[in-house]
């Protein structure tokens, strides 16, 4: 998608590069900048206070745990979809809420997630009757619920849309007329996940969606989980018609003592991006684009790249590069075109391709926007690349701080 110049002045505005010396940082690396999630948080926060809803941070999408405590001081906990999400929670998130919510939890790891959650979800009414007779025995205090799924789709790429008919996601209402009342014991919680990328007008939908269909079951709970997808801090996000859709909500079931909302994307949505240089530049052939090779792979590095698919914001130089499907409908075009490749031997290891006003160098920088989502936590290390450093930016002090560099040791030890 084409970046207007609002939209161009927007993220700038909100990660200031300007600020930051990036010549002198090794790529490939991450950053994520503190006061731009700050200003993210600020948002949950007033969201949290005028609705009494909590806040999740979805680990799924970003668990970078060195931010975890400032992240904390606004949300109420995290959501977990696996043992090591939970136990990442249970010991970074101290004194939070933990929830988990899987399509399945194998039977040798149940017991360690009771030890590091207070919310479980299942997933399947068989999965319920299966492990549900260990919550007791386990030290801590469980509150249990069901993963519905509304069958309504507001997704439009298949790949995540929650609610597309093959999906395996939550029980259906037809599952719930199968089963006695008595079968429903021990389930205090409704959690559905229906949205990717959405505005609140999309969850005003699925809500009506949802409560035609499970009114009854909405009836009888003590809380609900809203899930994720939420794009609560994108700049023309309705935060008056979500604070309106939840204040409707809670006077149609005043039974639901707990409203969650579980975010991943929207806690660092333009907080983060991804550095990388260029390492080579091949000539074109056919008539395609100049190739340019980087330290970063998208299979690698950014696989929803490849996964979506879409074509990140990429900035360099002092100015944004137009991607090429943009440059063919836009008035204004830029001279020098490339198509940026990984390093991988993958053939299709493509980023993308883009125009720039002035020709790569060697050694020149790239800046790939928002990338602190679904990066870090899906990034490999196919062809035995190295994995991109992990820092932390403060464009109020210029300063940066580097997390983490990966080395071989890293490589070596996820394979033996």
């Amino acid at each position: 998608m084409a970046l207007g110049q609002k939209e161009k002045l927007s993220y700038l505005k909100k990660f200031p590069l300007d600020r930051l010396d990036l010549e002198r940082i090794s790529t490939p690396v991450y950053i994520v900048n503190e006061p731009s999630l700050k200003e993210n948080l600020q948002i949950l926060s007033y969201l949290q206070e005028q609705s009494g809803a909590k806040i999740l941070l979805a680990l799924k999408a970003f668990s970078q745990y060195s931010l975890f405590p400032l992240i904390q001081k606004s949300l109420s906990g995290a959501s977990a979809s696996s043992l090591f999400e939970a136990r990442l929670a249970y010991e970074e998130f101290s004194k939070k809420e933990v929830h988990i919510c899987s399509p399945a939890y194998p039977p040798e790891d149940f017991e360690e997630i009771l030890e590091y959650t207070d919310h479980v979800v299942f997933n399947s009414f068989h999965e319920f009757r299966k492990l549900n007779p260990l919550i007791p025995k386990s030290s801590k205090n469980h509150t249990v619920g069901m993963r519905i799924n509304p069958e309504h789709s507001e997704v439009d790429v298949p790949l995540y849309d929650p609610c597309s008919p093959e999906s395996r996601l939550g029980v259906r209402k037809k599952d719930f007329q199968k089963i006695s009342s008595r079968d429903l014991q021990g389930i205090e919680g409704l959690h559905f996940h229906a949205l990717c990328e959405l505005g609140a007008e999309n969850l005003q939908r699925t809500l009506k969606a949802t409560q035609e269909k499970f009114h009854l079951e909405l009836s009888q709970v003590q809380w609900c989980n809203f899930g994720g997808g939420h794009h609560i801090t994108k700049e023309d996000y309705d935060l008056d018609l979500l604070l309106k859709v939840i204040n409707d909500f809670q006077k149609t079931y005043p039974n639901i003592e707990r409203l969650y909302l579980e975010p991943g994307e929207a806690v660092v949505l333009n907080t983060g991006i991804l550095i990388a240089s260029v390492l080579d530049i091949l000539p074109s052939h056919s008539g395609t684009p100049t190739l340019a090779i980087l330290d970063t792979s998208a299979t690698a590095h950014m696989p929803d790249v490849l996964e979506a698919p879409y074509t990140p914001h990429v900035y360099s130089n002092g100015s944004w590069a137009q991607s090429i499907s943009d440059t063919k409908k836009s008035e204004t075009k830029q001279s020098y075109s490339y198509v940026l490749g990984g390093l991988t031997c993958l053939a299709g290891d493509v980023i993308g391709g883009y125009s720039f006003l002035e020709p790569l160098e060697i050694g020149q920088k790239l800046i790939f926007w928002d990338m602190a989502h679904y990066t870090m936590v899906k990034n490999t290390n196919f062809n035995g690349v190295r994995s991109p450093s992990i820092a932390i930016s403060n464009t109020d002090t210029g300063k940066i701080q580097t997390i983490r560099r990966f080395d071989y040791e890293d490589y070596k030890r996820r394979l033996s």
